[in-house]
C-alpha cells in the first residue's frame, strides 16, 4: 500500500514539475518543442543526476520511458492550455514538486543502500536540480541564487524523512511528515516573504 502511494506521489511530482517547465517556456514564448524540452528536463533532471551520482544505471527514465512521455505530454498540455499558463501557479506548483521530490529522492537513496547523510543530500539534489536546469535553459536566474528559502526547504524535508526513518518511525508517517515539513517551510517563505540572512561583505 505504501509503495503504491509513493509511486502515485512520484508521478504527481513529475507532472507538477514538468508543468513548471512548460510555464517557463510560455514566459519565453518558445515553440512546442521548447515546451516539451523544458518540461522534460525539469521533470527528470534532478532524478537523473541523483541516479548517476548513486551509480544507478541505466537511470530511471531509461528503464521506464513512460516518465519521459509524461513530461513531454505535460509540455504539450501547457502549450495548448492558456488556463494553466496564465494561472500564476508556477511558484506553488514548484513548491509541491519540491516537497514530493525531496522525500522520494531520499527514499530512493536509502533503498539503494546509501547512508542517511547521502540520502538527505540526494533528496535535495532530486528536488532542486531539475528546477535549476529549467531556469538556466529558460534564461532565468536560478532560484537558488535568490534570497528565497528553497534549497533549505528541500533539505529540511529530506532531513525530516531520513531522521524519522532513523528513529524507526513507520515509513508512511515519515514520508508524509517530510513532505509536509518541506511544503510548510517553502509555503511560509513564499507567503510571508521569508529569507535567510545574506552576506553583506
Amino acid at each position: 500500500m505504501l509503495e503504491t502511494g509513493i509511486t502515485i506521489l512520484s508521478w504527481c511530482g513529475l507532472a507538477v514539475f514538468a508543468a513548471t517547465g512548460g510555464i517557463v517556456a510560455a514566459h519565453k514564448k518558445m515553440d512546442i518543442v521548447g515546451f516539451a524540452m523544458l518540461a522534460t528536463v525539469t521533470g527528470i533532471g534532478g532524478g537523473t543526476i541523483r541516479d548517476l551520482l548513486l551509480g544507478l544505471t541505466p537511470v530511471f527514465w531509461i528503464r521506464q520511458p513512460e516518465y519521459l512521455l509524461v513530461c513531454v505530454a505535460m509540455g504539450v498540455v501547457v502549450f495548448f492550455s492558456r488556463r494553466i499558463r496564465d494561472a500564476g501557479f508556477l511558484i506553488w506548483f514548484d513548491a509541491i514538486g519540491l516537497a514530493l521530490f525531496c522525500v522520494t529522492g531520499a527514499e530512493r537513496t536509502l533503498s539503494a543502500g546509501a547512508g542517511p547523510v547521502a540520502a538527505v543530500a540526494m533528496g535535495m539534489v532530486t528536488a532542486t536540480f531539475g528546477g535549476i536546469i529549467r531556469d538556466v535553459l529558460g534564461g532565468e536566474s536560478p532560484i537558488i541564487f535568490s534570497k528565497e528559502i528553497y534549497i533549505t526547504a528541500a533539505l529540511f524535508g529530506a532531513l525530516a524523512y531520513v531522521g524519522l526513518i532513523g528513529l524507526s518511525v513507520p515509513q508512511d508517517i515519515a514520508f508524509v511528515s517530510g513532505f509536509v515539513a518541506c511544503l510548510a517551510l517553502r509555503g511560509a517563505a513564499i507567503y510571508f516573504d521569508w529569507s535567510l540572512p545574506q552576506h553583506r561583505g
